[in-house]
């Protein structure tokens, strides 16, 4: 199996118009038959950074999930939260399907659907030339349909929030409608926890607190909650502080990937519990979002009582292209 040189990076286009050249020693002296390449780009959401890649010719993504994990290492490679797969759509499914999305998380594992990576992925898709206001996205989590709105920034329809604890999955027991977990008792690290379960295509424990710098130990906390027994599957943690009624902030500790800055379907899974657990009202009128805070900025997210289904609005932003050498 071929493994990612520590430099990768030849060529970088940097959205400020420069240009910078790498070209290490070790890829300059290497045989080229002994190397291969790949076209990368690099876009981030609110700090959650991804790599690109431009598969619209295939139905299989052109890296496996270790050379992918590889290519995510911050200290070796070009780093990233993740590497992100831009595909044809299913085979006899062309009508009903733009394109495919898969992700491979920095660890290799391989998540239903990343909230604002999808964003990253709509964002590519224009730079690439594919000229559309919106795109029917097929992913491992469903069909998802993000907008291009003209201020640059994306608004994704995310579908309806899967309640039900054995879909999420969670084997904790149901407390709430629709045999969901609600604030169900959970111990972990010695601590008593109030959770609850939300999927939104990938499983969310939600877990609100008084003041996120006090009351977490967050690098603790986050990995044992992530592989907590009662998530078969694991998963995302979102510690959640409410600031308002319409403004919540949190920190995720993601599945697969440890803390990152920004996390889009854990904003909707926490904006779904936190009104479904009382801490906040729902907001009323189509187009009313709350707006959450994360690390890495601000997401909006508008539940919407019509159809059930949560609408997310965030940045996507380009930052660079690359040749990425394999050996």
């Amino acid at each position: 199996m071929k493994t990612f040189g520590a430099a990768v990076a030849i060529l970088l286009s940097m959205t400020h118009g420069t240009t910078a050249w790498v070209s290490p020693s070790k890829i300059r002296s290497a045989p080229s038959s002994q190397l291969n390449s790949i076209k990368i780009a690099k876009y981030e959401g609110l700090g959650n950074d991804f790599i690109l890649v431009d598969s619209r010719q295939s139905s299989d993504p052109p890296l496996t999930p270790e050379e992918s994990a590889r290519l995510c290492d911050r200290n070796f490679s070009v780093g990233g939260d993740g590497v992100i797969f831009a595909l044809a759509p299913p085979e006899g499914q062309e009508d009903e399907y733009d394109f495919s999305m898969r992700i491979y998380n920095s660890d290799g594992s391989e998540p239903e659907m990343c909230g604002n990576g999808i964003r990253c992925l709509a964002a590519f898709l224009r730079d690439l030339g594919e000229d559309a206001k919106s795109y029917n996205i097929n992913t491992l989590a469903g069909p998802i349909i993000p907008v291009m709105n003209e201020d640059g920034g994306v608004t994704v329809d995310m579908g309806e929030p899967i309640l039900k604890s054995s879909d999420v999955p969670t084997t904790l027991e149901s407390n709430a409608e629709f045999d969901s977990v609600v604030e169900q008792t959970l111990e972990c690290n010695g601590k008593e926890w109030k959770v609850s379960a939300v999927s939104f295509g990938n499983p969310h424990m939600i877990i609100f607190v008084d003041d996120l710098e006090k009351d977490i130990d967050f690098g603790v906390d986050g990995p044992a909650l992530e592989s907590h027994p009662s998530f078969p599957a694991k998963t995302n943690v979102e510690f959640v502080q409410v600031l308002a009624d319409d403004h919540l902030k949190m920190k995720v500790w993601e599945r697969g990937a440890g803390p990152t800055l920004a996390c889009g379907t854990g904003t909707c899974a926490l904006v779904v519990a936190a009104i479904r657990a009382g801490k906040i009202p729902r907001p009323s009128g189509e187009g009313s979002a709350v707006r959450v805070t994360l690390p890495g900025g601000d997401l909006h997210i508008e539940w919407r009582e019509s159809n059930n289904k949560a609408y997310m609005t965030g940045p996507a932003n380009f930052s660079f292209n690359a040749v990425a050498a394999l050996k």
